[in-house]
């Protein structure tokens, strides 16, 4: 990554498909550049954001410095935390002013998941716009959210200076729009420092992988129309077998190699930094700083392995599922992790079973049509599209709380349907809708990354709100929607996560979540697993007996049922290629005689 940080601007954004290496990347970067003598803030603006894990050390909101890194200071925007703050930003001038209903009134409309978001967002603006907020460092790095949200979040700069602009009623489903005015020269300032070349760089990471390779492409142009044009590929993850006598590395490697025969047009032409596949969790300064200078992991040897019983494979949990003839299966996880494949090869063997199947996605980044190509007969495939449902909102608002409504009525009306809120809202009932077609039937949901997921079922709770306050009906599924959520005979949660540290501790909170929201997972999924896999190349065994413990621990401590995926040779893609994933149990080989070693 030393071409990165040969000229380095003063921001840098890191951006990609989830679990392609963001925050390990932008971790070894920043490094990379307080080794160098400058000073450094690095700041996660994901809500599911694993910034503390991998730097070792407890985050917050305030800059903390980072242990064995002289001038790297590091910081977590809390989106439960900003909201807070924003709330009383917002509603505090009012208390000695109005009633107290008024003021509560007031609360309860800031309580909604788009509130979250523009708080978050405030606080970005405040560390990119605001000169005086980063005056003590030469450099701030965003280690920024799976792309889907980083898009929206890099759109809104734009997105409220142009409502801003427009508005002229007072008020936004955000509250009284004097405190978004009183940010506006701020928000523009961001999107002017967005946009600038001289003092931008915006990072794509990816992995040689078809997926993340196209995601990476649409990205970089929906980057470019925002005028975000100062981009930097780093592709990590590449790895070259050691040895051509063992299949299971020379598998591994060929199918980087089949990836990258296909690189996005839109790419090539980009600078470029290549970073090869780690033998070693990438957690702590020492190992980050290997990352940024391309040094491998220090050779150790390996301990005896003991005998290690492997959980059961997918084909007994989809055995199960079938079992309820009807319902909704929805795949969790943070990002990276194969959710959607897991959700697509469930659908997949479903339908082939005969049943009815509905297979969405609430994913903004949505890769479930690149996965399973043309579905089989039983299988309905769709995505929760952001356009089209706002679209459908609008007209929906406009057409029942704006029908009696006077001209300059039916205009506030549309200025406050075109706040970025009212998008989270049309999504939300899309959801809603979908959950509600398991009574006739399966339906699979694909869900977004961990953060956003949360966010989306936080919403059920104030939803009602915004109904009430733009006038329409709240439709049947929105009123069963939690009491379905919360029936375990009727939605299973899988959670879907690699044997590795991040995913395994990120999975972890996102069950504690679940629970206190009264939503049991039903089984645990370990994907993409190098435990049953025979291999001797010195890289993909050290991965692979880092893995045991991360199976352990998921077995005894988190999960009450728990499957394995093994690694494949080809990626699971199509319908064939997927049934291989739910195959009977010899798809995954039987630990051999004295563990795996």
């Amino acid at each position: 990554m030393k071409r990165l940080t040969s000229t380095p601007t003063r921001y840098f954004f890191f951006t990609g498909k989830g679990g392609v290496g963001k925050t390990s990347t932008a971790c070894a970067v920043s490094i990379a550049l307080a080794d160098r003598g400058a000073r450094v803030l690095l700041v996660s603006t994901d809500p599911a954001s694993n910034l503390d894990e991998v730097l070792q050390v407890q985050l917050g909101s305030d800059p903390r410095p980072v242990p064995g890194v002289e001038r790297l200071l590091a910081a977590n925007i809390d989106p439960e935390a900003a909201a807070a703050a924003y709330r009383e930003k917002m509603v505090g001038p009012y208390r000695a002013l109005l009633p107290a209903a008024a003021v509560t009134s007031m609360e309860e409309q800031l309580s909604g998941s788009c509130t979250m978001e523009i708080a978050a967002f405030d606080e970005f603006s405040r560390l990119l716009g605001d000169p005086a907020a980063t005056a003590g460092f030469d450099h701030v790095v965003f280690d920024t959210a799976p792309t889907g949200h980083t898009l929206r979040l890099l759109s809104l700069p734009k997105a409220w200076s142009g409502f801003l602009e427009d508005n002229t009623s007072g008020t936004s489903c955000l509250g009284p729009l004097a405190g978004l005015q009183a940010q506006r020269e701020l928000y523009e300032r961001t999107l002017r420092t967005l946009s600038d070349p001289e003092r931008t760089t915006l990072v794509l990471v990816s992995r040689p992988e078809v997926t993340a390779l196209r995601e990476a492409e649409r990205t970089s142009g929906e980057l470019r129309a925002l005028a975000v044009t100062n981009q930097h590929l780093v592709l990590n993850g590449l790895f070259r077998a050691a040895s051509p006598a063992d299949a299971t590395a020379v598998a591994f490697e060929r199918r980087a190699t089949r990836a990258l025969e296909s690189f996005p047009a839109a790419l090539v032409d980009l600078p470029r930094s290549e970073v090869s596949l780690s033998a070693e969790p990438l957690i702590g300064a020492a190992a980050l700083r290997r990352l940024a200078d391309g040094r491998p992991a220090p050779r150790t040897t390996a301990a005896a392995s003991r005998a290690h019983e492997l959980p059961p494979p997918l084909a007994t949990l989809v055995r199960d599922l079938a079992g309820a003839r009807r319902g909704v299966v929805m795949t969790m996880g943070k990002g990276g992790v194969g959710k959607t494949t897991i959700a697509a090869a469930i659908a997949v063997e479903l339908a082939h079973r005969g049943h009815h199947v509905h297979l969405t996605t609430t994913d903004p980044a949505a890769h479930v049509s690149w996965t399973l190509g043309s579905p089989p007969p039983n299988l309905k495939v769709s995505r929760i599209d952001p356009v089209a449902e706002t679209r459908a909102y609008t007209e929906e608002v406009m057409r029942t709380a704006g029908a009696n409504l006077d001209a300059q009525g039916k205009a506030l009306l549309e200025e406050d349907l075109r706040s970025p809120c009212t998008e989270e809202i049309a999504v939300f009932r899309a959801f809603a809708s979908a959950v509600a077609e398991g009574e006739n039937g399966f339906v699979v949901l694909d869900t977004a990354p961990t953060g956003h997921t949360i966010l989306l079922l936080d919403a059920a709770e104030a939803y009602h709100r915004e109904v009430l306050r733009q006038a329409t009906a709240m439709p049947e599924s929105v009123k069963k929607l939690l009491p379905r959520l919360r029936d375990p005979g009727f939605t299973r949660v899988l959670i879907v996560t690699l044997a590795e540290a991040t995913p395994v501790h990120e999975a972890a909170a996102l069950q504690a979540d679940l629970r206190r929201a009264e939503i049991a997972p039903f089984a645990w999924v370990v994907n993409q697993s190098l435990a049953p896999v025979e291999t001797a190349d010195p890289v993909l065994g050290a991965r692979r007996e880092s893995e045991l413990a991360f199976i352990e621990e998921i077995r005894d401590r988190h999960a009450t049922r728990t499957v394995l995926v093994p690694w494949m040779p080809e990626a699971p893609s199509g319908v064939e290629g997927l049934r291989t994933l739910t195959a009977s149990a010899g798809t995954v080989e039987a630990p051999r005689s004295g563990g795996i070693a």
